[in-house]
């Protein structure tokens, strides 16, 4: 779904408005509306899924119910949460952001209608455990977000803390998890194809809202230099030493 990480930081740079910005009120809130009705639609249609997992009488179908009901919060988080969200004090220009924003968020609802693939029971439970931490990790991430989130490459205030303070975009991270959790259950071309895409638009979501945050906040460059954009520190540190070895 999302990361704009357009979020909080305490003091006065935080409510710093952008010079010659305004916000149509209607265009603002019809935005939201939309948003809402959308992920609430999700939302219904997952909790509608739910019963065809039941009985719950192995691991495997427990994992499939634990991993619809997280991503039924997660939907539920978004619909809610962009009707409390902060007004932005900037945004960024052109068709092309709001291209890459859309296509980042809804392209790999795509693959829910491939068919399904012949797994083994091994790779069946690893796809739908990816599935299950990607959306619990995004619901996380999410909730730190709060009145920061959004769609679109959008600034409102700055987040640095939390999980913000191991990569600059975690929710990518997280959401890119569950995204390859449903690739494995339709694995294919086709699937792989979409998934590369997706990972292409996501990196351009990235550097859509790197400048945004870069032109709204001028204390976001130290920021950037000290925080990986997505691959934690010590994670890549740890890739360093094992090519070298």
């Amino acid at each position: 779904m999302t990361d704009i990480k357009l979020g909080e930081t305490d003091g006065p740079a935080g409510e710093r408005m952008v010079a010659e910005f305004t916000v149509n009120p209607w265009s603002d809130w019809a935005a939201r509306g939309a948003i809402v009705i959308v992920f609430t639609a999700f939302a219904i249609v997952g909790l509608a899924g739910i019963p065809r997992h039941l009985p719950v009488d192995s691991i495997h179908k427990l994992l499939m119910v634990a991993a619809s009901i997280a991503n039924v919060m997660f939907v539920t988080l978004v619909a809610s949460t962009t009707l409390t969200r902060l007004t932005p004090i900037q945004k960024a220009r052109g068709i092309e952001p709001r291209i890459s924003a859309l296509l980042g968020t809804f392209l790999c609802i795509t693959l829910a209608f491939l068919p399904k693939a012949e797994l083994g029971p091994v790779l069946s439970a690893a796809s739908t455990a990816l599935i299950l931490i990607g959306a619990s990790l995004s619901f996380a991430v999410l909730r730190w977000l709060g009145k920061s989130f959004s769609i679109l490459a959008e600034a409102r205030r700055l987040v640095t803390e939390g999980p913000y303070r191991v990569v600059r975009h975690p929710l990518y991270i997280c959401e890119g998890i569950a995204t390859v959790g449903v690739m494995l259950q339709v694995i294919s071309p086709l699937a792989v194809l979409i998934i590369i895409v997706f990972a292409m638009i996501q990196y351009r979501r990235m550097i859509n809202e790197e400048k945004i945050l870069t032109s709204a906040f001028p204390e976001y460059r130290a920021y950037a230099a000290r925080t990986p954009l997505v691959i934690p520190a010590r994670l890549a540190g740890f890739y360093r030493r094992s090519n070298r070895a």
